[in-house]
């Protein structure tokens, strides 16, 4: 039995979304890839509930048992910041309306899964992308190989929510700090 497995790299301008198949072996297969695109021109809720709109049909068409999210750790550019949190929102929350799981991964980490290196650049992440999953050519523009990576590393590395306090050396020092952080908010509550 395989599992459908549905990757998103959020933004406001570009949003990139993969759909990959995972059978048991951890093999995985593509099944569809695109980008849902807001104009700048656009009023922000508009542009919000486009991008919402088209990923709550993503989610209906090819029902993923888990949504994979690229987390941002940080960036120069905090309106870039700003919007994709927003659109992680939007995206958290259609999901959890529909009892789908969800699972953030760091930009490191998924270049870390696809192609060995936490530090490869864009065109290394889209090559390894299209190689693992044996597409003809390569996917664009970058949102949608980047959410094919997305997904691919949650197949690969599992639901990590459930990541106890205790864990992983496979995760990187900023990943390990985020985890904690987070842990901690959870116990304050």
């Amino acid at each position: 039995m395989s599992e459908t497995i549905l990757g998103i790299d959020p933004g406001l301008t570009r949003c990139g979304y993969g759909v990959i198949a995972k059978d048991k072996s951890r093999k995985v297969d593509f099944v569809a890839v695109g980008v849902i695109q807001s104009p700048s021109t656009m009023d922000l809720s508009a542009r919000l509930a486009l991008i919402g709109d088209e990923i709550a049909k993503v989610l209906d068409v090819h029902r993923p048992s888990r949504v994979a999210i690229e987390r941002v750790f940080s960036q120069k550019n905090l309106n870039t910041v700003i919007g994709v949190a927003q659109i992680s929102g939007i995206i958290s929350y259609l999901c959890h309306q529909r009892s789908i799981p969800v699972v953030f991964h760091t930009p490191t980490e998924v270049k870390a899964a696809v192609t060995g290196s936490g530090r490869a650049a864009k065109d290394q992440v889209t090559l390894m992308v299209t190689k693992i999953l044996k597409l003809k050519e390569l996917p664009k523009p970058a949102d949608a190989a980047d959410a094919l990576a997305i997904a691919i590393t949650s197949a690969w590395r599992g639901d990590t929510s459930s990541l106890s306090t205790d864990l992983s050396t496979a995760e990187t020092a900023a990943q390990k700090k985020w985890r904690l952080a987070i842990a901690s908010s959870k116990q304050s509550k």
